[in-house]
């Protein structure tokens, strides 16, 4: 028998989520509670639609839904904002706050700015018609680290 070798243990993003769930039972936090209940649904489905057979999705799964969630509230706090609802904007906004809580800390547009220029410098964009494929090639180098939003505007900006 070989040596015992010992793996580092990291929770996966949808057992902590199960574990938050659990917290918030416990904390009686009805708004966090309805918040993970209904995140801990859409993993529910996606592995019944993957067929996945494990208890668990992966983290780059499960962050796609919380990402699709965040994306679902902000739409709703636009809309709402424009009926004038804003008693609905406060609680949409209340749960995007938990929903942001897992998510990967975005890069700033200024961070962006500076890879843009170095990559802008590297390929020597300096035509317009190029800002679409630049775009395109920065949004898959920066997948996960920023939002597009922050991307397009940065890369607009170069191109002025």
């Amino acid at each position: 028998m070989g040596p015992l070798r010992y793996t580092k243990f990291t929770m996966l993003l949808h057992e902590t989520i199960q574990t938050k769930m659990k917290e918030a039972m416990i904390k009686k936090d009805a708004v966090r509670l309805s918040v993970l209940r209904g995140l801990l649904a859409s993993f529910m489905n996606e592995l019944v639609a993957k067929k996945i057979t494990g208890p668990h999705l992966s983290d780059d799964d499960a962050l796609a839904l919380i990402k699709r969630a965040v994306k679902q509230r902000k739409d709703s706090i636009d809309q709402f904002g424009k009926g004038g609802r804003q008693d609905l904007v406060d609680a949409e906004k209340a749960e995007l706050t938990i929903l942001e809580a897992f998510l990967p800390q975005m890069m700033s547009y200024e961070e962006v700015l500076k890879i843009a220029k170095v990559r802008q410098a590297e390929l020597g964009m300096k035509d317009k018609t190029a800002v679409g494929k630049f775009t395109g090639m920065l949004m898959k180098e920066l997948k996960g680290k920023a939002d597009g939003m922050v991307v397009k505007e940065a890369v607009e900006s170069l191109f002025k």
